[in-house]
């Protein structure tokens, strides 16, 4: 007789398997950071799910470029700029949304093993020291890009279609400012691991 399916382990891909759910907080934990987990999770969630819609003007946009090209060698002059555009846009305003979801490529190889105390004090360190720090002077210097480009009514040089950079631009503007918001949430939850044992929602 062959055995029973055991339960899929993932810990070895994904150091998300971590994750729980995040709607319901720790009974232990402040009243004032588990509210406010939940609420910078559900914003992550809802610009997730609003981000995810540029997916489908990408596909149509490639689709119609890959047909009118070979179906009536009329290659079009703005899909390559719209496809790059989309793309780099579901990227930058959707990695508020993949931090929460704990989906970001990390080396976890070593981290797994720790004990969740050391893991939530491993994150929280980095958190301080690396992630907010590199954030807010990248948040800076594309705040200057695109006000810059803005005033300059920037056009792409690169492409005959020479589209306006400022929109693009302003993703990335929009994804930085996602990331530090859900890296609050994220600093709260390795704080509670560090103090606790345990990461909040999951059982």
């Amino acid at each position: 007789m062959s055995e029973e399916p055991t339960k899929l382990d993932i810990s070895d891909e994904m150091i998300a398997e971590r994750r729980g759910d995040s709607s319901k907080m720790p009974d232990d934990m402040p009243k004032w950071m588990a509210s406010l987990i939940v609420n910078i999770d559900k914003f992550s969630k809802w610009t997730g799910n609003v981000v995810c819609w540029i997916t489908f003007p990408l596909i149509l946009a490639m689709t119609y470029e890959v047909l009118a090209r070979k179906l009536f060698l009329a290659p079009t002059i703005w899909a390559y700029d719209i496809s790059r555009f989309f793309y780099g846009a579901l990227f930058m305003l959707g990695a508020g949304y993949a931090l929460s979801k704990g989906i970001h490529i990390r080396a976890d190889f070593l981290y797994r093993n720790f004990k969740i105390k050391n893991q939530g004090l491993i994150d929280f360190v980095l958190y301080i020291l690396f992630y907010f720090p590199g954030l807010i002077v990248f948040l800076y210097m594309t705040t200057g890009f695109v006000q810059e480009s803005i005033m300059r009514s920037e056009r792409g040089m690169d492409t005959t279609w020479m589209p306006y950079m400022w929109p693009i631009k302003s993703c990335l503007w929009f994804g930085i400012v996602f990331l530090l918001i859900q890296g609050i949430s994220e600093l709260l939850k390795s704080y509670y691991a560090m103090t606790r044992g345990k990461w909040p929602g999951k059982e």
